[in-house]
């Protein structure tokens, strides 16, 4: 398959500022790119050559979406992950494949799997209910401060809340759900690590990241 070929093409799950910017490479080349997002005025939307208006969460939306592209990618993690699955099944390429993803997707699922591979990360309760975290705190088994995260659908500060007292822990949504140990950090880096297929590898250059303090 020639991947810079007008004959490729290229599928994109969400039309936000992550796939814009995938898109300003797209077009050096003779690509073709479709885009599904909810939104009719999402960023892709001016940038790609076709672009669907769709629930990234509905099984048949993103089934017939990806069975019109040859490889298919997604720039948010909250898309319908059975469906990918069932596009792999029937050929098409899929990264990152559906089962990272359906790591990625579950921050209690993405904890354990650092424990199972021996790595480092912050000490976590997982929670079936929010309610529970309550008569975690009062039978002792849980301290306060604390970082509650919702397990599912949570991004860019959403899902997320500094919880120091049981105040904090009134509105929270009712779903699975991890407490998290509150860690006093100097910085957070990020690093884009990319491999192909054959299992070349690239790392991109370190970049600290800035958080509003309130808006996470």
């Amino acid at each position: 398959m020639n991947y810079f070929s007008s004959d490729f093409k290229l599928g994109i799950l969400g039309g936000g500022q992550l796939g814009k910017m995938m898109l300003y490479s797209t077009r050096k080349f003779d690509i073709q790119t479709y885009v599904l997002d909810p939104n009719d005025e999402a960023p892709c939307k001016i940038a790609c050559n076709t672009f669907i208006q769709g629930d990234l969460m509905d099984f048949d939306t993103v089934y017939n979406f990806g069975k019109q592209v040859d490889v298919l990618t997604f720039e948010i993690e909250n898309v319908n992950v059975d469906a990918l699955e069932k596009l792999e099944k029937d050929g098409i390429k899929v990264f990152p494949s559906s089962k990272n993803l359906r790591v990625i997707q579950n921050k209690a699922k993405q904890k354990l799997f650092y424990l199972d591979h021996n790595l480092p990360t912050s000490e976590f309760s997982r929670f079936a209910y929010a309610s529970e975290i309550e008569d975690a705190v009062l039978n002792g088994g849980l301290h306060f401060p604390f970082v509650w995260k919702s397990a599912q659908f949570g991004y860019d500060g959403n899902g997320v809340k500094v919880v120091r007292n049981l105040n904090d822990l009134k509105g929270l949504p009712a779903g699975e759900c991890i407490a998290e140990e509150l860690i006093d950090f100097k910085n957070e880096l990020a690093v884009i690590v990319a491999r192909t297929p054959d299992g070349d590898v690239k790392t991109y250059p370190v970049v600290e990241m800035e958080f509003h303090p309130e808006a996470n």
